[in-house]
């Protein structure tokens, strides 16, 4: 294998999942109660996902006999605070018995502290335009990493946060379903204190343990390029979806980038996919060289200060040959990445398994791994084995 197609020594190679898309029976948060109210866009409730409460033993040994050595997946705060102050050691107990599990495989355990779900009593005292908010998470945070610190490998404090934000209190297609510009505001200010909260509180229980937040990062284009309305307009856009958070993660142990496709503004906004380029049933354009994008301009915005890990990628597809094709050229872009000189710590894929994919349902395939919605029987893809083949051999094939 030439050099030129192999990666760092030591890269991290893996594959993720979210406690509410695949646990089941998370009856508890906000999500469930925005699948089952009224009026609400989602298609079908999330019921038993994928029952991984119950059978995250068979996952990871999956995962792991395809030659994954890394698993991210997320902690659900309303089992383990299901009221204001009232922490459930049960809860508590399966997420270290999880961790547990992956480290007896030689899996490392990657803990997402909160994966768009929040409590119902959390959601009822204001959710994330309440102040308090920032402070009830930061203390959740101290006791998850009392908990499980010295078996988790490295935390992520809040998954896109700018997706929670803006997709639930601009669009108002997430909970709590707000299309309120001010709202959108100050559940930015928010959640960027609640990483600052929960970075402090991390950090206080188990100072060498990295820390970082996950971003949600599109390859924003102004079209034209040259026309300076359309800059202006993307970069507006740009600043309140990802500089607000960027700048909150200065000092950090690292970043996750989490990146799927591009957005095109033209000088009044948003534009449709551009002809010729394939739309995915998610309705996105197939663009996989975005994630080679953002990961520069994540490392130029941060100055190279924080270390880059991709902590989600991939496509919503039923084609698997599209799939691959997917995560081919956007592994291309993380080695031409690393061929300049950006620190790029690993590759992590959503998903694992096809899963609850939130206001989509059951509908879009991200997973390299098909789950039989009626038995839980699980059947890899040829994806699955693609990429479990480059992250054993270290190199693209």
């Amino acid at each position: 294998m030439s050099d030129e197609r192999r990666f760092p020594d030591g890269f991290i190679w893996g594959t993720a999942t979210a406690a509410h898309q695949v646990e089941g029976g998370n009856w508890n948060n906000d999500w469930w109660a925005w699948e089952h109210a009224p009026g609400t866009p989602c298609p079908e409730p999330s019921g038993d996902a994928c029952d991984q409460y119950h059978r995250y033993k068979d996952d990871l040994a999956l995962l792991a006999d395809l030659g994954f050595g890394t698993y991210r997946f997320s902690v659900e705060w309303s089992r383990i605070e299901p009221e204001d102050g009232e922490i459930s050691q049960a809860a508590l107990d399966h997420y270290r018995r999880v961790c547990d599990a992956a480290l007896a495989l030689d899996v490392d355990p990657v803990v997402t502290y909160h994966h768009f779900t929040s409590p119902r009593w959390v959601a009822a005292a204001g959710g994330w335009t309440e102040p308090a908010t920032a402070d009830r998470f930061g203390r959740f945070c101290e006791v998850v990493t009392e908990a499980l610190g010295d078996r988790v490998v490295r935390a992520c404090t809040i998954n896109e946060p700018n997706i929670v934000a803006f997709i639930g209190h601009r669009l108002g297609v997430f909970p709590p379903g707000l299309q309120d510009h001010d709202q959108w505001m100050r559940a930015n200010e928010i959640l960027v204190a609640g990483h600052r909260r929960a970075v402090d509180a991390i950090r206080g229980v188990r100072p060498q343990l990295p820390v970082g937040l996950t971003l949600a990062m599109s390859d924003y284009q102004a079209v034209p390029a040259d026309d300076s309305a359309a800059v202006t307009r993307r970069d507006g856009i740009r600043r309140d979806m990802e500089d607000v958070f960027l700048e909150a993660c200065r000092g950090d142990d690292f970043l996750g980038v989490q990146t799927y496709s591009r957005t095109r503004i033209g000088p009044d906004g948003n534009l449709p996919p551009e002809e010729g380029v394939p739309v995915l049933p998610l309705g996105y354009e197939y663009w996989p060289e975005a994630l080679e994008a953002t990961i520069r301009r994540a490392w130029d915005f941060l100055g190279g200060d924080v270390p880059l890990l991709v902590t989600e990628n991939g496509i919503g597809t039923d084609d698997d040959d599209q799939r691959i094709s997917y995560l081919g050229t956007a592994l291309d872009g993380v080695r031409a990445c690393l061929a300049d000189g950006i620190r790029v710590e690993g590759y992590i894929c959503w998903s694992l398994l096809d899963n609850f994919e939130w206001a989509f349902g059951y509908g879009p395939k991200f997973g390299l791994v098909a789950v039989d919605r009626e038995t839980q029987v699980r059947a890899p893809k040829p994806s699955a084995k693609w990429l479990g083949d480059i992250a054993r051999a270290n190199a693209l094939s």
